[in-house]
């Protein structure tokens, strides 16, 4: 972010409030930052980042009182987007100090994987492929921003990933063991992310005060994943499952077992190639400025 909107920014929320400002440095430096600001009895922590830094954040506000303000600063800015925020981070600073004076601040659920806490989703297989590739261009991921994404994702297709071989199994509560997953996403809200202006819809009941859905695909062809994105872009009633679709919601736990190295990134994150993972719904575990009519 530029100079004069951090400026800006820290003006609209010291008219009301003792404000100090930190920037961050280093992976993982955000999670640091909130517990300190936790620990030194901060009343909320105003993250001016993406949705990676947000994570962070996250991270180290869970279990505590101190509220998480979001402000967008990122690429593509999903969970803010998703709160109704404004898409300028001055617009929204003046939004979330509305909420902050107005009581706008309500505790939410969040997932976790291995222990760490996701805001909106985990993907597991294909999509953290492509993250991590766009992950390797970071340096052109504000620029190009989602034709970086467009254009990893065909490059993954094409020479990254082994089409004739699944990656994982699902192990859900209810006993069903999905054996052949090559792309699965679990999400808190919805939508899963957006391409331009337009929101891909995967679960439209997924939200904050609800467990965890989960989307997972068996048909990795070119169509089968084409149907499914056209799909998330064209209805707001999410993607029909059947076939090589499996959809299930109100999840309060879930395994993947890899039957190799599983690319996994938490929030729009890279998170490594795991072997197991063992996802979770935390109830009310942050405390969340929420714009007024979210």
């Amino acid at each position: 972010m530029s100079p004069r909107t951090r400026v800006v920014v820290n003006r609209i929320l010291s008219a009301r409030h003792d404000v100090s400002v930190a920037i961050t440095t280093r992976r993982h430096h955000a999670t640091a930052l909130a517990r300190r600001g936790a620990d030194r009895g901060a009343e909320a922590v105003v993250v001016l980042g993406g949705d990676g830094t947000l994570n962070e954040a996250a991270n180290g506000l869970v279990g505590t009182d101190v509220a998480l303000g979001i402000l967008p600063g990122g690429s593509t800015n999903v969970f803010a987007r998703t709160l109704g925020l404004p898409d300028e981070p001055i617009d929204a600073a003046e939004a979330v100090l509305g909420a902050l004076d107005g009581g706008g601040i309500e505790r939410v659920g969040l997932g976790a994987v291995n222990q760490r806490y996701f805001l909106f989703h985990v993907g597991i297989g294909f999509d953290a492929a492509v993250v991590e590739r766009v992950e390797r261009r970071s340096d052109l991921k504000r620029t190009l921003n989602h034709a970086l994404f467009v254009y990893s994702t065909v490059v993954t297709w094409l020479r990254h990933i082994d089409h004739g071989s699944p990656y994982f199994a699902l192990e859900l509560p209810d006993g069903r063991r999905i054996d052949d997953g090559y792309f699965a996403v679990c999400l808190n809200t919805n939508p899963y992310t957006y391409l331009g202006t337009k929101p891909l819809n995967l679960a439209p009941r997924a939200s904050l005060g609800e467990p965890l859905a989960l989307l997972s695909v068996r048909d990795f062809t070119a169509k089968g994943l084409g149907r499914l994105a056209l799909q998330a872009l064209r209805t707001d009633g999410g993607v029909a499952a059947g076939g090589e679709v499996d959809y299930a919601e109100g999840l309060t736990e879930l395994r993947v077992i890899g039957h190799r190295p599983v690319p996994v990134q938490v929030d729009g994150d890279f998170a490594g190639r795991l072997m197991n993972l063992r996802l979770h719904h935390r109830p009310e575990a942050l405390r969340l400025v929420l714009p007024f009519g979210y």
